[in-house]
């Protein structure tokens, strides 16, 4: 099972871009506009780790992380403007498990999510993906086909490992041109056409070490990814 992110932050734009970084690194995602909805989600859901804004509706993220620590030991990352000492002293005296200021670097979010979910002894994404005899390690960024020692790796470039592991996580559905360019592509300005040569060159290393119709097109929509 993968591990779920909560992420608590009343800006759209904010909570869209961390949701759409986590998402393409293999981490399930929730979102909550208010402190109040946060702690709802929490005891519902009971997730993993907590991406927590400070100046929020109903509950402030203080009034948030203090409420996470007397229920127990949910790591959590405060995520704020806040870039005073005594901000990040208050937030490590009530019990966070990192600081991030904003603006940040969606990247960095992710990686500080990674490490705090591995001093947390708590996985940290998805390990490993497995579609028939081929096998997504999403910690290692790599891909291989067989098993054991006559497994092949194969020599991916990271838009191709991202544009694998994207529909790897829902086998035999069919994506569009255009959702494998924000899920895989997010920021740039690729084209349909970008996507149908990264498919291409994938499918073309597939197929050279052996997974042969692994990787079809469906006309008129997009390409899935065959068990």
């Amino acid at each position: 099972m993968t591990a779920l992110v909560l992420i608590a932050e009343d800006d759209d734009e904010i909570s869209a871009i961390l949701d759409a970084y986590l998402v393409r690194e293999g981490f399930r995602t929730v979102q909550a506009r208010d402190g109040r909805a946060a702690l709802d989600i929490h005891l519902a859901l009971k997730p993993d780790l907590v991406l927590l804004d400070v100046t929020m509706p109903r509950l402030d993220g203080w009034e948030v992380l203090a409420e996470l620590r007397r229920r127990g030991n949910t790591p959590a990352i405060m995520i704020t403007a806040l870039d005073k000492d005594i901000d990040r002293l208050q937030g490590l005296r009530i019990g966070a498990d990192d600081y991030v200021v904003k603006p940040f670097n969606p990247i960095e979010v992710v990686a500080r999510a990674k490490a705090v979910l591995r001093r947390s002894g708590l996985a940290t994404a998805a390990g490993i993906l497995r579609v028939g005899d081929l096998a997504i390690d999403l910690d290692a960024y790599q891909a291989s086909l067989g098993a054991g020692a006559e497994a092949i790796r194969l020599a991916l470039t990271l838009t191709e490992f991202r544009i694998l592991a994207h529909m790897a996580r829902s086998p035999a559905r069919v994506f569009t041109r255009s959702e494998l360019v924000d899920a895989c592509l997010p920021g740039s300005d690729a084209l349909d056409r970008t996507v149908d040569s990264h498919v291409s060159k994938l499918r073309r290393k597939l197929e050279q070490a052996g997974a042969i119709g692994l990787l079809p097109g469906v006309r008129g929509i997009g390409y899935r990814l065959s068990a």
